[in-house]
């Protein structure tokens, strides 16, 4: 025991070290397809290898590691017909939860969802990887999921489906290009179908959304060789 896992309790180590992992795999230090070499880590890391393995499961469970024979574990590779699978997958989710949303959201979080589409346009300012680097985009979609008010909707998508999409798009997404302005626009879009409680059109907008965002991040993947 080190001297900082002196200072917190067992959980509290544990939950610190699931976070400077998933730093290091969605900061891009550690890439799909990466092995883990125990030791290492836990030199870099600085804790023992008791909360790196309670980190490294809690992580696996989020889909983000994975455990292979006679490989060890490594950060989560897709095929791309997994990736296909998964995108189709977020396209039926999200237009039910964009449906929902306009249904269920609040005034308050109809606003606040605005705020985060603005926060974006800000953030174009920087290129397209300054979106997916924060959290913006995610948190975009984390509302809507939330706003739906359904429980397993949002599940799936805020505890398994986002992480996969940000490692890929940020390890995809290498220059900027107009599309990323053109997916702002569809925010803005899919706010004002909110807004209007339509929830018809919330849900079209959002598959539309969902479908471009697709064919963009395959197109990038195969290009890059991420997947």
């Amino acid at each position: 025991m080190n001297a900082v896992e002196a200072t917190l309790t067992p959980g509290a180590m544990v939950d610190q070290t699931v976070a400077q992992l998933e730093t290091l795999i969605m900061g891009g230090e550690l890439a799909p397809g990466a092995r883990l070499p125990e030791q290492q880590l836990a030199d870099t890391l600085g804790v023992s290898r008791g909360p790196l393995r309670e980190a490294i499961r809690t992580l696996e469970g989020r889909r983000l590691l994975e455990r292979t024979p006679n490989a060890g574990v490594r950060v989560v590779q897709l095929s791309l017909a997994d990736l296909e699978h998964l995108l189709s997958m977020r396209e039926a989710l999200e237009g039910m939860a964009c449906r929902q949303a306009a249904e269920q959201m609040t005034a308050p979080e109809v606003r606040r969802l605005r705020e985060t589409a603005e926060r974006i346009d800000q953030l174009l300012e920087h290129g397209p990887r300054s979106v997916f680097a924060g959290n913006a985009d995610t948190d975009f979609h984390r509302q809507i999921a939330e706003g739906s008010r359904n429980p397993w909707i949002e599940r799936v998508l805020c505890q398994d489906l986002y992480s996969l999409l940000r490692l890929y798009r940020l390890h995809a997404v290498r220059r900027p290009d107009d599309s990323a302005r053109v997916t702002a626009a569809e925010h803005h879009a899919i706010v004002d179908r909110i807004h209007a409680r339509d929830a018809d059109g919330a849900e079209r907008v959002m598959r539309e959304h969902v479908r471009h965002s697709r064919d963009r991040l395959l197109a990038q993947v195969r290009a890059s060789g991420t997947a």
